[in-house]
């Protein structure tokens, strides 16, 4: 036997062989982009995430809608984006090409309503004023039908956008100041709006296309007068001076429908496509009226 492996002292003290093991470092240099290349990852992912359905919307003039800039709103917020704005084949119509969210995908169904968005100055009225700045945007009414993918878009935004009311017509020699979106009163309140003005079939009559409110329905019934309330009403007497009469500063401006029904209970309630004249002055005992009608509460 050997001097070592009698002496167990000895054995101890042979040297060990050392293994380094080797870092991985990472230079300062590459972490900035390796931390933004996780960022962007993350957003394009988060981007990707909230995407919803491709839509197209023809309309017939696209000024200031632009790819990547016009948003597409539902009450305020924004649903979605144009994606491109392009001819169609026969180049009578704009196409433009909508990209919306994820959780706005429900929108997207048959009877949906789009319409651009513009800044409205006039007498009656002073609407969407931001778009002057941030240029047009496209408004929805959703639809509650199956799933589409192509829509006709409106020009301007519809004058009711409520889907529940009474649609009648009232019919005139002359429309005098009313025009779409001239208010419709019943006792002083806003209970409906004009919707279009047009010549009658056969071009004898005018035809004014009025939307009363679901909650006044009831209002109207088959024997309520209309008249024009429309300017003002100056009459002059030697004893009582100067009267002046009209309903509201909107109606002097814009032109404006005021009714009334009779006391009548077994009046029945006026149907869609109900037709009335439309006077020019309302006859005394109109304004007596005042029938107890239930109303629908405010929602």
């Amino acid at each position: 036997m050997s001097d070592t492996q009698n002496n167990p002292e000895v054995a101890e003290e042979l040297p060990k062989a050392k293994v380094k093991r080797r870092r991985w470092n990472l230079p300062v240099v590459w972490v900035v982009p390796v931390v933004a290349a996780i960022v962007a990852g993350y957003l394009v992912y988060d981007r990707v995430r909230e995407f919803g359905p491709k839509i197209t919307i023809k309309f017939k003039d696209g000024s200031g809608l632009k790819a990547g800039q016009t948003p597409i709103k539902y009450r305020g917020v924004q649903i979605g984006e144009v994606t491109a704005v392009e001819l169609s084949e026969d180049q009578q119509h704009v196409l433009v090409k909508v990209r919306l969210r994820h959780s706005a995908a429900s929108i997207a169904q048959e009877g949906a309503v789009f319409w651009v968005v513009r800044p409205e100055v006039g007498l009656s009225n002073v609407a969407a004023l931001g778009t002057v700045i941030t240029g047009p945007e496209i408004g929805v009414l959703p639809g509650n039908g199956e799933p589409k993918s192509e829509f006709v878009g409106l020009e301007s935004s519809p004058v009711a956008l409520e889907r529940e009311g009474l649609k009648i017509v009232l019919r005139s020699s002359r429309p005098g100041s009313l025009r779409s979106s001239s208010p419709v009163y019943y006792r002083g309140v806003e209970v409906g709006t004009v919707q279009e003005v047009q010549l009658s079939a056969d071009a004898t009559m005018v035809d004014i296309h009025v939307f009363i409110k679901q909650r006044y329905a009831k209002l109207v019934r088959s024997g309520s007068k209309f008249w024009n309330v429309g300017g003002a009403d100056v009459s002059v007497g030697l004893f009582r001076g100067l009267e002046l009469k009209m309903e509201s500063l909107r109606s002097l401006m814009a032109g404006g429908i005021t009714f009334a029904t009779p006391n009548d209970p077994k009046a029945k309630p006026a149907k869609n496509g109900t037709v009335f004249i439309l006077y020019g002055e309302p006859k005394k005992e109109w304004l007596e009226w005042a029938p107890k009608i239930s109303i629908q509460p405010e929602r």
